[in-house]
């Protein structure tokens, strides 16, 4: 009996149950002719993909921040790609609450650096040699998120390419409108003065900075009871493109304090390159705007 146990409680035990409740309790703990948690998540597949190259102990660490990483991207391009497809069809709500929860994942992504983080640079020397050329660079689903958000760059295909069925996910977002576009297509369509050269373009193009479309969000801006739909679509734009900076300025910090100045895995110029990537402004008028209001 535990120490403070009282007889009330001491007859509560197993043996002092009926045999109705006994046989209850013991059906519903029996998940062998059913769906349990692990079916239903996959576990046994999740787990057992953990498989270190390495005999070094923080080789796991590794692993599983980018796994992980990985199944957020997952969610957030499932998001992302909804939130389109509504603005297109002029369904802001749905795709308000789709954009929030993609800056709430990046969120995450952001926070996961600093697990990351507590790897030091012999912990990762013991491990590089392992990875061969193998990097977050090459990553399908990043390249999507990219694309989607805008910032477009046809070089950028050829790290898919000797995989036909990832290649076509990258080419698919790489050869669509992004956020950004169908954004501005909206205000085209509730009247606001947009050009055919940032509503019909092509969109594998890099987007061209425009004084007119800043214009037109200044309109919106400065009549919001007018546009509420619109000023919240731009708000949203302004937390997403947001928290992206947060997530490649954390991205940066923490390659820089665990390699330094080396090249990466794969190849990209490491802190330089993600230091370039820091210069991307995604939604360029939005944030403009505010130096004119």
């Amino acid at each position: 009996m535990c120490p403070h146990a009282t007889p009330s409680a001491a007859a509560a035990t197993p043996a002092a149950l009926p045999e109705a409740i006994v046989h209850d309790e013991r059906a519903q703990l029996d998940f062998s002719q059913s769906m349990s948690y692990g079916d239903y998540l996959q576990l046994d597949a999740i787990l057992s993909a953990q498989k270190p190259l390495s005999p070094a102990h923080d080789e796991m660490l590794f692993i599983v921040q980018h796994q992980t990483s990985e199944l957020w991207m997952k969610l957030m391009l499932h998001e992302l790609q909804a939130a389109i497809g509504h603005i297109a069809q002029d369904r802001l709500p749905p795709a308000f609450k789709m954009l929030a929860r993609v800056s709430k994942i990046m969120e995450q992504l952001v926070h996961a650096w600093d697990v990351l983080a507590t790897m030091t640079p012999p912990e990762y020397s013991a491990i590089r040699p392992y990875l061969g050329p193998s990097s977050g660079f090459q990553s399908y689903q990043y390249r999507c998120i990219e694309f989607a958000m805008g910032n477009k760059n046809r070089a950028m295909l050829a790290p898919h390419a000797h995989r036909a069925d990832l290649l076509a996910p990258v080419q698919a977002a790489y050869e669509a409108p992004s956020l950004y576009d169908e954004a501005l297509r909206l205000l085209a369509r509730r009247g606001l003065a947009l050009a055919a050269s940032h509503t019909q373009r092509d969109w594998t193009q890099p987007y061209t900075e425009s004084p007119e479309v800043e214009q037109a969000w200044l309109q919106v801006y400065r009549q919001p009871e007018a546009h509420w739909d619109l000023y919240q679509l731009g708000e949203e734009l302004t937390d997403l493109e947001d928290a992206f900076r947060l997530w490649r300025f954390r991205h940066l910090t923490t390659v820089e304090r665990v390699i330094g100045f080396k090249r990466g895995t794969g190849g990209t110029g490491g802190v330089s390159y993600l230091r370039k990537m820091l210069d991307v402004v995604l939604f360029p008028e939005i944030w403009r705007l505010r130096t004119d209001l």
